[in-house]
């Protein structure tokens, strides 16, 4: 696991009326793990895969994080093509449901990314860096539905949500190598210390008490339940 040792820059902030902490738990979840299930997966895009994929690598439960492509065919699944298609940069979450739940996966999702903005996170544009939750069954679509109602009931945000949920006839595709652990990798690039690393540090400051126990230890701060 990374050290953040960068100082958190400016980077970009859901549109609120109050904290990000402060997002509300979801009130839809998916049922609890049956007995001996030690695993599930969750695929969500926000942007940049670098970018999400380091702050859900620090949350406790989280086991996997996988940089890759999802919403297109695997004829376009690659870094040269993935932008002509449907494909969206996106992660794959390996995660033990007794420690940490897809709902709660969610609440990270919304709480680092924009939920309001079209086609697009922060600097980057296009349809391929869109926000999505890209469902594997219909029990996650109906939790990830739920949860985007119950944030525009509550208002919580001041632009309509823009974040989709979208199915994954094709699967996820694993990114090229070098896109894996971009963050841990390259630390001295300019974008990821003005873009990446702020998100990763954003995880930390927000979901201090779900860290892992190594990340846990170095949090300067404590989130307010």
């Amino acid at each position: 696991m990374f050290f953040l040792s960068f100082a958190a820059m400016s980077c970009n902030v859901p549109q609120t009326k109050a904290a990000a902490n402060d997002l509300p738990r979801p009130a839809v979840d998916l049922p609890g793990p049956s007995q001996g299930e030690t695993t599930r997966t969750a695929v969500l895009a926000g942007g940049c895969f670098w970018c999400v994929e380091a702050g859900f690598k620090q949350l406790d439960g989280v086991i996997e994080v996988v940089s890759g492509y999802a919403g297109g065919t695997k004829e376009t699944a690659d870094y040269d093509h993935y932008s002509e298609s449907n494909h969206a940069e996106a992660i794959k979450i390996t995660y033990d449901p007794r420690k940490i739940t897809f709902g709660e996966l969610l609440r990270v999702l919304f709480t680092i990314s924009e939920p309001t903005q079209k086609d697009g996170q922060g600097p980057d544009r296009g349809h391929q860096y869109r926000m999505a939750v890209f469902y594997e069954n219909d029990d996650q679509k109906r939790v990830a539905e739920a949860y985007i109602k119950q944030l525009t009931d509550a208002k919580v945000f001041k632009q309509p949500i823009a974040t989709t949920v979208e199915p994954m006839p094709h699967g996820f595709f694993p990114a090229e190598q070098y896109h894996q652990n971009y963050v841990e990798q390259h630390p001295e690039s300019r974008y990821v210390q003005e873009y990446s690393i702020p998100k990763a540090e954003k995880v930390r400051e927000r979901f201090t008490g779900e860290l892992k126990g190594e990340q846990k230890d170095r949090s300067p701060t404590t989130r307010e339940k």
